[in-house]
């Protein structure tokens, strides 16, 4: 369990220091202690599996979550929320799978499961999350007015009574207990302080406070921490958590303020993905206090000048796993995105790049590297081998590649290296993100050819192969349309047999400069049946093969999909 003291700070400080502030000091936790994290730095709670996953069309396979796991714990997340157990028997699996391999790693993360205020619920998640060498089960339910009268139909009394015997059972079980108020913010604080103080009292470890629907502003949440740390009863036994939504366009900035107020968890997700506008990016975060290290050093009782790290992120995997979040997800990252986006770098104006040939720090807070964006520079040809290609691809993070990965990869590689004269890293990155794709993708058919005739005097027409993984047998379909992506895509879903799909999104970019790159295709579809949205996204030099192949990894988990559609973890009856 967590246990807090504090100590006031002299109200003579300065701008620099906390002046009313309380400075938390916790006392280490079993897994800090036995990882030898800091007690005191800002605990990442990534939930990029379970929030994350909820953007309409983000749904991953079992290895793909297991995967993005992976690249978690190498990144230094403390908490993975790996899923919602009883959503699916899928997601239960990717959450036990995570549990037993993520979970047992040498210094490994928290492996966290999300559960209603339900016994079936909480069992279901013990289930998946106990072979985890640190498991925590996290229960939560809705305070506000407005939650309890249309959603839940019940009185504060109840979710008192509910709370009390949720967490208690949670914590008959487990260790580590989290609760959450959902709707915190557009809670009543009085109620607020009642509720978190039964939870407390029956067991809770983490107490989070999620800004459910983005709401809230910075200063508000400030307000509450404070409030929360001098009137719910034991509340320096535990760690307060903040969790929240972008809506307003503030998430970032919220948690930033929530941890000057005495939040100690996080919780956030790799490029801010999640449901509506997303959550709190983790990127930005992690960054913001380690650039801004001297402003937030005082509020953990440092000197301005100390150079202990205030999270326990290594900061050099964070491009490469947003790199594979996205990969893996579809879900492009915007050029201006802070951190990670391709603009976020890159200098335009003259003024600007003058300024950068004389000294970086002009217009630079942060270096690159920092982030583990290596220069782009010519590293392989068509000539190079095996050995040089595993140097190369282990130089750039991806150590933990089996055999069989290599060598699809490398065949992939050698494929593109006779189209292209230059193979920089991004083009690794981009091959093998896009080879571990295919060897996860969902569904049945694989595209063993794709072949068009277009021109300005032709119909576009496409013929397309597509081999039935199952049978071993290929589908030969062709069909014409107005360009000859449209004739692929015509062709393909003849092919396949399904109806009822909109192309609701279809973008290319190019991975780096010149006429030979690699194309990235993303497409975004809805299942008219069901109102799902699903991603598909893949790499080639040839833009039509690669916006064939997206479509049919979309199409692959349409097929995957209908007919087993998830429980989502904010609706249903408690």
């Amino acid at each position: 369990m967590m246990a807090t003291t504090v100590s006031k700070t002299s109200s003579s400080s300065t701008a620099s220091n906390p002046q009313d502030d309380d400075i938390v000091r916790p006392i280490p936790t079993r897994h800090d202690i036995e990882t030898g994290r800091d007690p005191m730095r800002v605990k990442i709670f990534d939930t990029t599996l379970r929030d994350g996953e909820q953007s309409p069309g983000c749904t991953m396979t079992a290895e793909e979550k297991v995967q993005v796991a992976r690249q978690l714990s190498r990144l230094g997340v403390d908490i993975i929320e790996a899923g919602f157990p009883i959503a699916s028997p899928g997601d239960f699996d990717a959450v036990k799978r995570i549990a037993q391999t993520v979970g047992n790693t040498v210094n490994p993360p928290i492996i966290c499961g999300l559960a209603r205020a339900l016994h079936k619920d909480i069992e279901t998640c013990w289930e998946a999350v106990k072979h985890a060498a640190f498991p925590r089960i996290h229960t939560f339910i809705a305070t506000s007015d407005i939650h309890m009268q249309h959603k839940l139909k019940k009185s504060r009394a109840q979710v008192l009574e509910i709370t009390r015997e949720m967490v208690t059972y949670a914590r008959s079980l487990c260790e580590d207990v989290e609760f959450s108020a959902e709707d915190a913010l557009r809670s009543d604080p009085a109620f607020l302080y009642e509720v978190y103080s039964v939870a407390v009292e029956a067991g809770a470890t983490t107490l989070n406070v999620p800004d459910t629907v983005g709401y809230t502003t910075p200063s508000e949440f400030k307000s509450l921490i404070r409030g929360l740390r001098a009137n719910v009863k034991g509340i320096q036994g535990v760690t307060i958590s903040v969790h929240g939504h972008d809506d307003l366009g503030m998430a970032v900035a919220n948690f930033m303020a929530a941890i000057e107020g005495g939040a100690r968890q996080v919780e956030c997700t790799i490029n801010g993905i999640g449901e509506r506008a997303g959550n709190a990016a983790l990127e930005e975060i992690v960054m913001a206090l380690h650039v801004r290290k001297s402003f937030y050093n005082p509020r953990f009782g440092r000197t301005p000048e100390s150079e202990l790290a205030l999270t326990n992120i290594c900061t050099t995997e964070i491009y490469k796993t947003s790199r594979l979040v996205s990969t893996l997800t579809g879900m492009v990252i915007q050029p201006n995105k802070a951190i990670v986006g391709a603009n976020a770098f890159a200098h335009e104006s003259g003024i600007h790049q003058d300024g950068m040939l004389k000294n970086k720090s002009t217009y630079e807070i942060m270096d690159a590297e920092s982030i583990g964006l290596a220069k782009n520079g010519l590293v392989l040809g068509k000539h190079s081998g095996r050995a040089a290609f595993r140097s190369r691809l282990t130089e750039l993070g991806y150590e933990s590649l089996t055999d069989a990965e290599l060598n699809k990869a490398f065949v992939r590689f050698k494929e593109v290296a006779d189209k292209k004269k230059e193979i920089t890293n991004l083009d690794l990155e981009s091959i093998v993100n896009d080879e571990m794709r295919l060897e996860f993708d969902a569904g049945n058919f694989e595209l063993v050819r794709c072949q068009v005739i277009c021109g300005d005097s032709q119909v576009p027409t496409a013929t397309i192969g597509l081999l039935n993984k199952e049978t071993n047998e290929e589908i030969i379909m062709a069909a014409t349309g107005t360009g000859p992506v449209d004739a692929a895509y015509v062709a393909v879903t003849k092919a396949l047999g399904i109806d009822k799909i909109k192309l609701l999104e279809f973008a290319v970019s190019s991975v780096t400069a010149g006429i030979d790159a690699l194309g990235e295709v993303t497409v975004r579809l809805e299942d008219l049946s069901t109102g799902m949205i699903y991603y598909g996204r893949s790499a080639n030099t040839d833009v039509v093969v690669a916006a064939t192949q997206a479509y049919l990894s979309a199409l692959n988990r349409v097929a995957v999909s209908r007919g087993s559609l998830p429980l989502h973890p904010q609706f249903g009856k408690i």
